[in-house]
């Protein structure tokens, strides 16, 4: 057995959250909400395309979720396109957000947090930089 790829990641909480959630990796990340089979807590799949990458699902009534605790995981990583265009929504919205780069890879980032604190990475190719120093 091997793992071939990424299916989706997971997150839990209370219907209030789950909706502020669902709106923000809409409104804000530019996932799309979609198709989802019926099961008997409600949530929502979000899909990146045509791959489901989030699933957002309504803990029980005594299910007690905490996101003021850190924890291991630190965040997830989508690959974007039209930096500027991002940047400009996440300042419409007033969603702090940090830049890094990774110029060996011609990787530009923005990096923040969603509405339950999860950290969140936007990945857009910027083009690698060559040793002769010219961006390509």
């Amino acid at each position: 057995m091997s793992t071939i790829g990424f299916n989706h990641y997971n997150l839990r909480g209370p219907r209030e959250l789950i909706d502020e959630l669902k709106d923000f990796y809409c409104e804000i990340v530019g996932l799309a909400q979609g198709q989802r089979p019926s099961f008997e807590s409600f949530g929502y799949w979000l899909y990146a395309g045509e791959q489901c990458v989030l699933h957002l699902s309504q803990a029980r009534p005594d299910e007690v979720r905490l996101t003021h605790i850190a924890t291991t995981f630190d965040h997830v990583a989508f690959t974007c396109t039209d930096r500027p265009e991002m940047e400009a929504r996440l300042k419409r919205h007033n969603v702090e957000f940090r830049k890094g780069q990774v110029p060996s890879l011609g990787i530009a980032q923005l990096f923040f947090k969603d509405p339950a604190g999860n950290g969140i990475e936007l990945s857009f190719a910027e083009g690698q930089v060559q040793p002769d120093g010219i961006n390509r």
